[in-house]
This record gives C-alpha cells, structure tokens and sequence, in this order.
C-alpha cells in the first residue's frame, strides 16, 4: 500500500513543476484529492487499490449531502487528472475514474420579470435629479440591450452612438454592437448631456455610468440601485441585477425572436447557453395549458361536470 499523502504531495509538485498549473487550480485540486484520500481511510482503501466503484460511490456521497453540481464536476476531474498522472508513473495500471461520469443537472430556470412587473420597476424611474436620470438610463439601457452588469459598469462614454442607437459592448466572446429602442436611447443622451458633467465635475473619466464621487459604478453600487426600485415598485420576486438580462432575452424570444440572433445580442460563446430562455417560455407555455385545458384541469372539470 502507498502512503495518500506522498502520493497527492508528488502530484501537487508534477502540477507546479511539469505542467504549470495555476496556484489556484493546484489549491482546489490538492484539497479535492485530500477529502477523497480521507474517504478511502475510512472504508479501509489505498489511493493505489481503488476501484471505479469506490468512485462512484463517493461521488454519490457527495451528492447525498447537497454539493453542486459544479463541485461534483470539479471533484471528478480532479480524479480523472490525479489518476492519469498516477497511471503514468506506474502507481496504477488502470485509471478507475476514466469510465465515471456524472448526470448532468438540468439548469436552473432563471427568475425573470413579466411586461407588467417590468413595466412597473421601470415606472418607478423617473429621473427627476442627477442620480434619477443616471439610474434611469442605467436601467433602460440594461433591459434595451440585455448586457451583463459587468458589461453595463464596463461602458466608456465612446461605446455609445447617439446617431446609429447603438452601444458597442466589449464582452466575454469579444465586442459586439447592439441596437437600443428610441426610450432607451434618449433617457442615455439626457443622463449624457444633463446629469454625467455634474456627477464627474469635469472630470477625464471615461466610464459611462459614474457614482456621486465622479468614479466608474461598481457591482455593489448597482445592486443596491436595484434593490432600491424593486421595493419602490413593491415587486417580491427575487431581483438580482442579471434579472434585467434575463427579462430582456425572455420577452424578445416569446415575441418572435430566433435563438440565433438572441445569443449574437448577450454575448453567449455557445447556443446551448441561449437555450435556457426557451425552456422558459416552454414552461410558461405548459403552465397555461395546465391551468386552462379543460381535460388537463382537474378542477375546472368538477365545476364544468
């Protein structure tokens, strides 16, 4: 039998040494292989005797005890790369992760706000002072182009063209250039023309959406902007500001927008990302035709009966 901490210590040093793995990857991975070298001691088993079962059955462990899906893939593939290492320097002869995989999860439905409710939390923006008219135009602009809030704090004063209504957005997947409805475009030259010059004090700053000190807006700055509509316009659901995002991409494709276009407009890297929002209104769909059929409403059918 081989000692689990020289092995995992000999593997933390291959990483650093051999394949230049970043700290933070060495870290997660050093720290995976450790619990799973605990849970071999406990059922009495080397980390060179183990079998694919021994794997599985941890994994499932893990699931037993609420870990996420996304520990549940990390876990496994610091295995996968433990094991390949531990097969190469002769420790093993077989890789019992290679044949384990683990059920992907279906994703989680986002939380989104109807035309009414949307209506509602844009209502409450009515840009009567500096701060008014920013957040005004923060928000317009959000639910015109469904950028993500890093992409929104991101802006410059230049990714903005008042001629064309457009607003060049420097994303995950590279820039692209997204059209912006006539509402969203004038409250974003008003905030530009009346209330940005007296929050920068004239100020070089370049960032488009500024706070009351002249500064770029930050993540935690929004979200409290947010929260603060969302209990003005007395909305219950859970807003978070990808929200806004989510709403926006919902209400273009239940009013006839194709996936493809949709996911040119949010900057996604993979379709498979854009399809999360037709599951929504799939759902949506489904839940109408629950609730109002006839044969499908339990309910609705006694009271007809």
């Amino acid at each position: 039998m081989t000692t689990a901490t020289n092995i995992i210590t000999a593997f933390v040093d291959y990483l650093e040494h051999e394949r230049h793995v970043a700290r933070n990857t060495r870290t997660s991975y050093a720290c995976d292989i450790g619990q799973f070298a605990h849970y071999l001691s406990e059922i009495r088993v080397s980390p060179d005797e183990v079998t694919s079962g021994n794997v599985a059955d941890y994994i499932d462990a893990l699931k037993a005890i609420g870990k996420a899906s996304s520990t549940l893939s990390r876990t496994l593939a610091a295995l996968k790369c433990f094991y390949s290492y531990l097969c190469a320097t002769g420790v093993c002869e077989l890789n019992p992760v290679s044949n384990v995989t683990i059920e992907r999860q279906q994703r989680k439905l986002p939380i989104v706000l109807n035309i009414i409710e949307m209506n509602d939390f844009l209502g409450q923006l009515s840009g009567s002072d500096y701060k008014g008219i920013r957040d005004k135009a923060m928000m317009e602009l959000l639910y015109a182009t469904g950028i993500r809030v890093s992409e929104l704090i991101a802006l410059d004063v230049d990714d903005f063209s008042p001629e064309m209504k457009t607003l060049t957005c420097a994303g995950k997947s590279g820039a692209r250039r997204i059209p912006i409805y006539d509402g969203a475009a004038s409250a974003l030259q008003d905030y530009i023309s009346k209330s940005r010059a007296y929050l920068t004090n004239g100020s070089d700053e370049k960032a488009l959406f500024v706070n009351i000190s002249g500064k770029r807006m930050s993540r935690q700055g929004f979200w409290k902007i947010v929260k603060h509509y969302q209990e003005k316009a007395g909305i219950t659901k859970e807003i978070t500001p990808h929200t806004l995002r989510h709403s926006f991409a919902t209400h273009l494709l239940a009013n006839g927008a194709d996936l493809r276009s949709l996911k040119e407009m949010l900057g996604h890297a993979d379709i498979s990302s854009t399809h999360v929002y037709k599951r929504l209104i799939d759902k949506r769909i489904n839940d109408v035709y629950q609730h109002t059929h006839p044969k499908a409403n339990l309910h609705f059918a006694e009271l007809s009966g």
